[in-house]
């Protein structure tokens, strides 16, 4: 326990920058950071259920190590020993991966995730592994094989998904940080309804080696964090040029942190009048306006403008996702690895019966779907024309960045909704998605900041969107924003639950 501000605090209350501050100047060890929030999962997270594995033996003696080289004066980096939370459709070697999946309960990793690397040179801690929507389908982690997860602003609702046990671990603060991926707003929603900073870095930027593949043009690797100055920092260790990864990008590597600055003034943001339209919420609608007014305040020129074609992203999004989700899970076949039925009496039995028993319903729902959109007959006027809007919205983007900085949505049109309330319409819940998945169509980057509550007492989230590869701006403007407002002294309060 630790005194800021006259107010008495626990580590796991710090961000990861105070943490690393505290670890600098001697006045904890990484174990005790560690312990401390394996004495927090063990309090929160049977009410949570964010967690799929936890990993603390292993976290425990890896503290321990990183303790003694930093006291033998060994050279360490400043992330040693900082604890991190794994969404589990990210390989780590010895290390159940299960995409919250029957498919794969108890598939142990043989390899590490291209970012698990580049976390393990930092010497970070892996808490365990986060719940998720099935093979990362779904909006709600109502999808997991195993458990639903739950919002620790009310427990009652559900944290969003497909990561939403990555975020509800760092709302219900049982992780510093975590990574969760990224396909159709799977980390900005979960990070609205939870009220995190959630990024969705540009594709291309995050090797996905190691990822599971749900669509394989459209996921994306990134960080969910109490602030952007770890958001920030998060990004700086997970970027990076990989050759295993074929559509990771070459470019020069960039450290984000330079982009905290507290200062908007000339930045030009354009408001899309089509996010603020029919399906919006009133709240949310309303503190998108006010954020708006906020950033003219500060010194930014934030203008109406129009996109259009966006209203056909939701669409377009789940033409592609499902045609490369039906492509991407024919590999589960009950042969070489994963679920295999015992019912079987031919081959074809064992491929049938192994998905069945193996594959959740929405899983099973959007394999269907893309293999039809796929098939022979439906080929040119599903997937095809899907592929040329899909253009079609890229080059619209283009020409809104060709005048503005930034695009300022709502990162959901709602706050989080009841456990069970969309369980029975699919399309109701596809469309919890409509402010994010145009960002992935686009290959863009675009961050979740939350700014206000609802009167129901539920975070609300805006999103900022920048061209390919500038996430400086939305450093930029985040931390401006963030800086000049209060929302972070908020604190879930764990009502409701009757799990």
């Amino acid at each position: 326990m630790d005194i800021k501000g006259g107010n008495l605090m626990e580590l796991y209350e710090y961000t990861v920058h105070e943490l690393i501050e505290k670890l600098e100047n001697g006045e904890v060890t990484s174990e005790e950071i560690t312990r401390s929030y394996f004495d927090r999962i063990k309090e929160i997270d049977p009410k949570v259920k964010a967690y799929v594995t936890t990993l603390e033996d292993d976290a425990i003696a890896k503290a321990k190590k990183v303790d003694e080289d930093r006291k033998s004066g060994k050279a360490v980096s400043k992330f040693a020993g900082i604890p991190i939370g794994i969404k589990d459709n990210m390989c780590i070697t010895g290390t159940k991966t299960t995409c919250s999946s029957k498919m794969l309960e108890n598939f142990v990793a043989p390899y590490n995730a291209t970012v698990i690397e580049k976390l393990n040179e930092q010497d970070l801690i892996y808490l365990g592994k986060l719940n998720m929507d099935e093979f990362a389908m779904g909006g709600s982690t109502e999808h997991s094989a195993f458990f639903n997860t739950y919002n620790p602003w009310d427990l009652d609702r559900v944290p969003g998904g497909s990561s939403g046990g990555s975020a509800a671990a760092v709302s219900a603060e049982i992780a510093p940080w975590t990574l969760g991926s990224d396909t159709g707003g799977s980390i900005r929603q979960p990070a609205s309804l939870c009220g995190v900073v959630g990024l969705k870095p540009t594709y291309g930027l995050v090797s996905r080696f190691g990822l599971v593949a749900f669509a394989s043009s459209l996921d994306q690797i990134g960080p969910l964090t109490k602030d952007v100055t770890d958001s920030a920092m998060l990004l700086n260790l997970i970027a990076g040029h990989d050759e295993k990864d074929s559509t990771s990008m070459n470019i020069d590597k960039k450290d984000y942190t330079k982009s905290l600055v507290n200062d908007v003034k000339g930045m030009r943001i354009g408001l899309p009048k089509e996010y603020l339209g029919e399906g919006i919420n009133s709240e949310v609608k309303q503190a998108i306006l006010d954020v708006a007014k906020k950033y003219e305040e500060m010194g930014a020129i934030v203008e109406d403008c129009s996109l259009d074609i966006g209203k056909y992203a939701t669409a377009v999004y789940y033409i592609i996702a499902c045609a490369e989700a039906s492509s991407n899970l024919g590999r589960f076949d009950g042969i070489r690895y994963g679920y295999r039925s015992e019912n079987f009496e031919n081959l074809k039995d064992i491929y049938k019966n192994s998905r069945s028993e193996g594959f959740g319903s929405e899983v099973k729902r959007r394999i269907i779907l893309g293999t039809y959109v796929l098939s022979s007959g439906y080929y040119d006027a599903y997937y095809k024309k899907a592929q040329k809007v899909r253009t079609a919205i890229r080059a619209e983007y283009d020409k809104l960045f060709s005048k503005y900085d930034l695009l300022l949505t709502p990162t959901s049109p709602t706050t989080a909704f009841k456990i069970g309330e969309k369980s029975n319409n699919p399309l109701e819940m596809y469309l919890s998605d409509i402010c994010t998945v145009p960002v992935n169509i686009g290959g863009l980057p675009g961050m979740s900041i939350p700014c206000s509550l609802d009167s129901n007492g539920m975070p609300i989230g805006f999103q900022l969107i920048a061209k390919p590869f500038n996430e400086d701006a939305i450093f930029r403007a985040a931390y401006t924003y963030e800086q000049n407002t209060n929302f972070r002294e908020n604190k879930p309060s764990f009502k409701g639950g009757n799990n």
